[in-house]
């Protein structure tokens, strides 16, 4: 799935396996040590060659759900259970978190010990950091274990979660729950961080965007430019590239849910976060307490993850069009014209004058797509976006700037998500690996939505390429009839963009009759929990603190659209959302 560029440290009020060895360390004595992997760390799916020329991402067809497929899966799944029960008996210790993380005193950190390839549950570890904040018990609320979140992506770190402790919207389920963060295998502090190129030039600027109808040559060069990404990834990560999984991710949570100390998972997953949270619920149906899935990633095996990136194509066109009618309706504020057409011809004056000359010398066209990416997903940036741009044609470039002029500091983070986010897609489903077909699907597609088809495409151009023997077969995610869910809760809006609406209906059929959907109706902001529309939050905080999904559909209507904010109004957003929000999902 396209993940906007958002760095793990947004500011939340802006918005052992040996015999000898415990599963856990960072007790109070001492704080989680520095990252690393055992040096000796084979693990499965060395790099080898692509598939072969051709292949479709429907083969082979998806095995029988809850089940293992392969005499690999078996000893994965066997592996799994075993480190699990360690976990039971060696519990997650928890003291001072890594400075670096700036999460504050309140917040402490454990290292969790896991398996880079679980067929092999002895065999080398990495590590997955985790935070939590204790229940606050306020007004004599009964514990009712750990809440654990995942931000998506994949590659989102979720280690910022217990701070929403201290936000009104989360306080009843701070005082019942343990909120629990944590940052996935590979992703910033958890192991070794995994990396494809050097973070200068991933972040390097200007850069080029890719355009609508890119022609021959410009394919070519990002054909190239693919390949040399895929493997730089084989090369700096060697043969753990492979261990990058979904499957992975699921039992790594299995593992964190039992050195936890909980019988049962009480979870949170937002847009990636809830297929991750759908494949546990298959895998290990028996060990789910309560699940919320937040802007429904659609688990059809069918169409992880190549279809469901295509689909992403015309609800990105649908958003960015509701961007464009809002800031025509505001017209007397911004004056980039007083229709959606209008609004667009103003865009690509912007963009055709970043490309004769970027501004600052950093963005060019492709750091003004990222940002306006942004509007997409996002409504409560509308202003600052609409206000960068009417400010740019009136030749003022500081606050495009400001949006778009890439952050040096935030590059080794920005890099990382990326990679984990290549690796996991690549490795969890077959790709077409032919260009034939990318090139066809997305040429189609451009025609009636041009906005984001090419620059998704050649975001995920690795996998045709990718340099693994094995690509692992999508679970087949739904309700077994001999092991029922308890209720589970999607949320959703009808006009996501990144998660189309779509998703959550299926997710909805295949978890069952228990499982409960809430839509938030005629809004489109991709992660709908926590901040923004009082009627949602009401039904997750009901959920959660008793178990009641209040039906199987609900509506709430949509969350207020953000105000309008002038020229001279350099607090972008303040009279949009006052209200501190959860950092974007991934």
């Amino acid at each position: 799935m396209r993940m906007p560029r958002v760095p793990a440290t947004v500011a939340l009020a802006a918005l052992a396996l040996a015999a000898s060895l415990p599963l856990t360390s960072g007790a109070e004595a001492a704080p989680p040590g520095p990252p690393g992997v055992t040096a000796d760390a084979p693990a499965p799916g060395a790099p080898a060659a692509a598939p072969a020329a051709g292949s479709s991402p429907a083969d082979p067809p998806p095995g029988p759900a809850g089940a293992a497929r392969t005499a690999a899966e078996a000893a994965e799944a066997a592996g799994a259970e075993l480190v699990a029960r360690q976990g039971a008996r060696h519990r997650l210790e928890f003291g001072p978190c890594p400075v670096a993380e700036g999460l504050g005193p309140d917040v402490r950190c454990g290292t969790l010990r896991v398996p880079v390839d679980y067929a092999r549950p002895f065999g080398p570890r990495t590590e997955i950091l985790v935070s939590r904040v204790a229940a606050s018990g306020a007004g004599g609320a009964r514990r009712q274990g750990a809440l654990v979140y995942n931000p998506g992506g994949p590659g989102g770190n979720g280690l910022f979660f217990p701070l929403v402790a201290d936000l009104p919207e989360w306080r009843r389920v701070g005082a019942a729950y343990d909120l629990v963060g944590y940052a996935p295998r590979g992703v910033g502090r958890s192991g070794r961080p995994l990396s494809c190129q050097d973070p200068e030039r991933f972040d390097r600027a200007p850069a080029e965007a890719a355009g609508a109808r890119p022609d021959a040559a410009a394919k070519e060069t990002r054909i190239a430019a693919a390949r040399s990404y895929a493997r730089g990834c084989a090369e700096r990560a060697g043969a753990a590239l492979g261990s990058y999984t979904t499957l992975n991710n699921v039992r790594d949570l299995h593992v964190l849910r039992a050195a936890l100390g909980e019988s049962g998972l009480t979870f949170m997953g937002a847009s990636y976060g809830t297929y991750l949270g759908a494949v546990y619920a298959t895998l290990y149906p028996g060990h789910v307490r309560r699940m919320v899935f937040d802007s429904a990633v659609d688990p059809d095996p069918r169409k992880v993850w190549y279809r469901n990136n295509l689909a992403q194509a015309p609800g990105f066109e649908r958003r960015w069009a509701d961007f464009r009618a809002w800031t025509a309706r505001h017209h007397a504020a911004y004056g980039l014209g007083s229709t959606p057409e209008a609004v667009q011809a103003s865009y690509e004056r912007v963009r055709a004058a970043l490309a004769r000359e970027p501004a600052g010398g950093v963005v060019g066209t492709g750091q003004l797509h990222s940002a306006y990416l942004r509007a997409a997903y996002y409504d409560e940036v509308w202003p600052g976006r609409a206000a960068a741009l009417a400010a740019f044609l009136r030749g003022d470039p500081r606050p495009l700037l400001a949006l778009a002029a890439p952050d040096p500091a935030a590059a080794v983070e920005g890099e990382n998500a990326t990679a984990v986010y290549t690796a996991t897609l690549c490795n969890d489903a077959p790709w077409p690996a032919d260009w034939e077909t990318w090139d066809r699907d997305n040429t189609e597609l451009a025609r009636t939505a041009p906005f984001e088809t090419w620059a998704n495409a050649f975001l995920n151009l690795p996998c045709a390429f990718w340099p693994v023997r094995e690509r692992q077969r999508p679970v087949d995610v739904g309700v077994r009839p001999d092991a029922p869910l308890p209720r589970t809760l999607i949320v959703a809006a009808d006009r996501d963009g990144a998660t189309p609406y779509g998703g959550a209906l299926e997710l909805q059929r295949r978890l069952g009759p228990r499982a409960g959907l809430v839509t938030e109706t005629g809004a489109g902001t991709h992660g709908v929990v926590g901040g923004r529309n009082d009627c949602v939050d009401a039904h997750v905080e009901r959920y959660l603190l008793t178990g009641d999904t209040a039906g199987s559909r609900v509506t709430c209507a949509p969350h207020p659209e953000p105000a309008p904010v002038s020229l001279d109004d350099r607090a972008a957003g303040v009279r949009g959302h006052p209200r501190a929000l959860l950092p974007p999902v991934v």
